[in-house]
């Protein structure tokens, strides 16, 4: 089976590619804009794309006709989607409608060439008013990032192709040259300086430990499965009770840690403030059988451990 990844830089990007490089039966091709920030460059191929650029596009999928695109890239700082729109717009709606667009062309000259499309998605394309939420959730989005999301999603699905979209939460882990942190590495980082931190007690998520969101990703795509599937972690907390949390494992000074409301915290982009998701139909159909939150604070902190070594 050949698997295209796009975003392979990325967080779950590199997670894929980890998890599929040498696997027997599988020829994985990474993806990225400019050059490999992999540490690992074996097992697996790695051409450069720009998914924004249809010919790029056009070019490596023709080279490559992949069976399976798992396309991770997009651009994620909801805040800075909400100050630069167009580019917001370029990278995680426009991208998507080239991607399919260059597939169903390639499908329709090539009679026995079934690519299978699958999609990453987000939470916050619902405004949060309740949670956990399943799959049939109505969206709402409350963000110009969230609007993209969704834009995308309904590309994928008005394609011909065979489709699934993986909508995710809150999703943490570390990678090689990693360029943004995420909610326990700023937790720890902030506390072990002894710092004071904000952190809100009225959003509510499904904390995702990227190994898991992989985990995911590869089931539908060694299933073919298709429709929409909530892929995330199984443990529903505030972000506070998540902050807390991160704090107990690591022993860390719980009073730094101050109670504040989302309205208090001056960010470009709304929030939803309950998401969450129910993964029962993960579970049933795919098999998918997340970490829980503290499982996955040790699996990180044993890759830290490894990675200083």
């Amino acid at each position: 089976m050949k698997i295209l990844i796009t975003g392979s830089n990325g967080l779950l990007g590199q997670k894929l590619v980890y998890k599929l490089r040498n696997q027997s039966g599988i020829e994985c091709i990474a993806t990225a804009r400019g050059e490999n920030r992999l540490v690992k460059q074996d097992g697996y191929t790695y051409e450069s794309l720009d998914i924004t650029n249809p010919k790029n596009v056009e070019e490596v999928f023709t080279k490559f006709l992949p069976e399976v695109i798992i396309n991770t890239a997009a651009m994620t700082n909801v805040d800075a989607c909400e100050l630069e729109k167009e580019n917001a717009w370029l990278m995680n709606a426009s991208s998507v409608d080239y991607q399919v667009k260059v597939l169903e062309s390639l499908k329709n000259k090539r009679p026995k060439y079934s690519p299978h499309f699958i999609h990453l998605s987000t939470d916050f394309i619902f405004d949060g008013a309740h949670g956990p939420l399943d799959e049939n959730e109505k969206p709402n989005p409350l963000s110009y990032y969230a609007e993209t999301k969704l834009e995308a999603e309904k590309i994928v699905m008005a394609s011909s192709l065979d489709w699934a979209i993986a909508r995710t939460v809150l999703v943490y882990g570390i990678v090689d040259n990693m360029s943004r942190s995420n909610i326990v590495l700023w937790v720890k980082s902030n506390l072990e300086q002894g710092k004071t931190i904000n952190v809100v007690d009225d959003q509510f998520r499904t904390p995702t430990l990227a190994e898991d969101l992989a985990d995911g990703c590869i089931l539908i795509a060694k299933k073919r499965a298709k429709g929409i599937y909530n892929i995330s972690g199984k443990d529903f907390y505030s972000i506070l009770e998540l902050a807390n949390t991160v704090a107990d494992y690591y022993g860390l000074d719980k009073s730094l840690i101050k109670p504040s409301k989302s309205a208090d915290i001056k960010q470009p982009a709304k929030r939803p403030p309950i998401t969450g998701f129910i993964i029962e139909k993960a579970k049933r159909e795919l098999g998918y059988n997340p970490h829980s939150f503290t499982e996955g604070i040790k699996i990180l902190e044993d890759q830290i451990k490894e990675m200083g070594k």
